[in-house]
């Protein structure tokens, strides 16, 4: 891994409002690009709203269409590398919860929603692979939400190579500090068992049917500690530095980095 400078965006989408909502995300990666960061990831299906409504299925997309040539025009323009989330379906009309990846030089990656919440499950196909990106001299995986409460896909990631692992959410419902509360119960354990960065955001405020989202981002370093947070309930950029020297501080440490220790030949899981 290389230093790396990234953004997140705690993001108010509206279901159904594409445009609005592209419009929008102009703004805050135009503002990512001024404070210098490499990459900057919205939440978890920011560009068409999150609804488990079955109307939500009218706003997917194949993949590449109208959202993605959109963000890939923004990433050229910005030099910044986008990480966004929409509805997306595929040539049988099957539906996904998908996030993108965009770089400026015209790449475009996707990952499907691997473990599907039971309020989505009649609108939602689950993905079936496990990706990981490059960028900025970082290889990363994506989860979306409900994909982190599932240990094994961290550590998946993990011993593919990944060095950190992007979290977008569409978690609605309590206050920004209660939202915080929940994800220290499972995201700070991701981190430190695995021995990489967590980076997680969510929506914020009202989707328009029916659900309020609390505004949150927190990053969290490879010890297991918070290294940034922001709950203040509202649309925001999170920007920070992620350093080598703080991964390699873990990974070097015998007694801090428990990978190289698994034993796979005793879990039998399958």
């Amino acid at each position: 891994m290389e230093d790396i400078r990234i953004a997140t965006v705690t993001f108010h989408s509206v279901v159904g409002e594409g445009r609005r909502n592209l419009d929008a995300m102009d703004r805050w990666i135009t503002a990512s690009k001024n404070e210098g960061a490499a990459i900057v990831c919205f939440p978890e299906l920011n560009v068409t709203g999150y609804s488990h409504l079955e109307e939500i299925k009218q706003t997917a997309e194949p993949v590449p269409g109208p959202t993605t040539r959109r963000l890939s025009d923004l990433s050229k323009s910005n030099g910044v590398v986008i990480l966004a989330g929409m509805v997306e379906k595929d040539d049988t009309n099957r539906t996904y919860a998908s996030h993108l990846v965009i770089k400026p030089d015209g790449f475009v990656g996707v990952y499907r929603k691997l473990h599907i919440a039971p309020p989505e499950q009649r609108i939602f196909a689950p993905g079936s692979a496990i990706p990981l990106f490059e960028a900025g001299g970082v290889k990363f995986g994506i989860q979306l939400c409900y994909d982190s409460h599932f240990p094994e896909l961290a550590t998946h990631m993990a011993l593919q190579g990944a060095d950190m692992i992007f979290i977008p959410h569409a978690s609605p419902r309590g206050t920004p500090r209660e939202k915080f509360s929940s994800w220290m119960r499972h995201l700070v354990a991701r981190a430190f068992d695995n021995g990489l960065f967590v980076v997680a955001c969510n929506q914020t405020g009202d989707n328009e049917k029916g659900l309020s989202f609390p505004g949150i981002s927190v990053i969290i370093g490879p010890s297991g500690n918070v290294i940034k947070k922001d709950l203040g309930n509202t649309e925001s950029l999170t920007v920070i530095d992620l350093k080598t020297k703080d991964l390699s501080r873990v990974r070097n440490h015998k007694m801090r980095y428990f990978l190289p220790n698994r034993r796979p030949e005793l879990y039998d899981i399958d």
